[in-house]
């Protein structure tokens, strides 16, 4: 997960969706010349902050032009899980807007000049929920990622317009996304027909790729172990449909 010997640029790029203005962070290896593959990534339910920027900078070092989208809007930045939760609950009740909003982030990457016609996205347990989403809006993406995130949808015949590949890597101890969320979703993506995996890591819990997260009563433990193979999964995948 080194980010040795890459000549890292990183720029916060303001941007609009509707009425509200958001501010993403973009992130390349200027010492690579031309386009590569771009990868979306979109931020667990705390917002756009130091986690996802890091992992812009290792996308990056891997070659990707990465960038890691704002969902909720410039300066907002939940402090609590009461804030947090109210943020992610507005865009669980209002599916198309998270999908148009996502979206909106990908415009940005597409229109950066640092990435080809090639895109993946990925997302972190509310990221990993909305990259599903924009999958399922039929967005040209060659592959999505999921790492620890949820995995309902009001709109399960929507699978049918997946244009890529998906990943998904959860916690086989993850309380907030039970057995039958992930058969749900396992059969979903059967009957769509997409080319779909699914990971299970033994003793993973929720935010296991979050560095930080310790709050195991809740269900919420950080594993490093699972974090580096789930990471090591995902570049293995982008091999594959970035190519």
């Amino acid at each position: 997960m080194s980010t040795e010997n890459v000549k890292l640029h990183t720029e916060e790029i303001e941007y609009r969706h509707r009425e509200a203005v958001l501010e993403g962070h973009l992130a390349y290896d200027e010492a690579r010349a031309g386009r590569r593959p771009g990868v979306l990534i979109v931020h667990d339910w705390s917002g756009l902050g130091p986690q996802v920027r890091n992992r812009a900078a290792m996308l990056a070092g891997a070659g990707y032009a990465a960038f890691a989208i704002d969902m909720y809007g410039k300066g907002n930045r939940p402090a609590s899980m009461e804030e947090m939760r109210k943020f992610t609950t507005a865009f669980r009740a209002d599916r198309p807007l998270m999908r148009s909003r996502a979206a909106a982030g990908l415009d940005v990457l597409r229109g950066s000049g640092r990435c080809n016609a090639r895109c993946a996205a990925i997302g972190y347990c509310f990221g990993g929920l909305t990259a599903l989403e924009l999958a399922r809006s039929g967005a040209d993406l060659a592959g999505v990622v999921s790492f620890h995130g949820s995995l309902d949808t009001p709109s399960p015949a929507d699978a049918r317009s997946i244009r890529g590949k998906i990943l998904v890597c959860h916690g086989a101890d993850d309380p907030h996304v039970p057995p039958e969320q992930a058969a749900a979703f396992m059969q979903e993506m059967r009957d769509a027909k997409v080319d779909w995996q699914m990971i299970f890591y033994g003793g993973a819990m929720h935010s296991f790729a979050v560095p930080g997260a310790n709050m195991p009563e809740r269900g919420l433990q950080y594993n490093e172990a699972v974090d580096r193979r789930s990471w090591q999964a995902m570049l293995d995948f982008f091999g594959e449909v970035l190519a």
